[in-house]
């Protein structure tokens, strides 16, 4: 199926996440940080970047934001994942670029619906 880049700086939630992608039959490549995210990817050449909001050093928002900016990597889409359910968060995300938004805790179903849609 698809490359997917997962970026959590919580271990259990990334390989949870990492379980339900697996077995939906993506590849994944999981990261604790956004510390030199762009020199990863351009490494990793994914397909998909699934990343957390709130973390350590640079938050999801504001890799997201510096991605979407980036010529190598403002094709590849973004999905956040996080705690951060409120309306307000969601606005900000897509300002951030984001080309999807799912809020934790969530069903399986749900993220691997959010990641069909935004592979488009």
């Amino acid at each position: 199926m698809s490359k997917i880049v997962l970026v959590d700086d919580v271990y259990a939630e990334l390989r949870l996440i990492e379980g339900i992608l697996k077995s939906a039959n993506h590849t994944v490549v999981s990261y604790m940080s956004t510390d030199r995210l762009e020199e990863k990817l351009a490494i990793e050449k994914p397909d998909l970047i699934i990343m957390d909001v709130v973390m350590r050093g640079r938050n999801g928002f504001q890799a997201c934001r510096d991605l979407k900016n980036d010529d190598r990597f403002k094709n590849i889409p973004v999905l956040l994942c996080t705690s951060k359910g409120q309306e307000s968060d969601k606005f900000w995300g897509q300002q951030q670029g984001a080309n999807a938004y799912v809020v934790k805790p969530f069903k399986p179903e749900g993220l691997l619906g959010a990641v069909t849609k935004a592979l488009g």
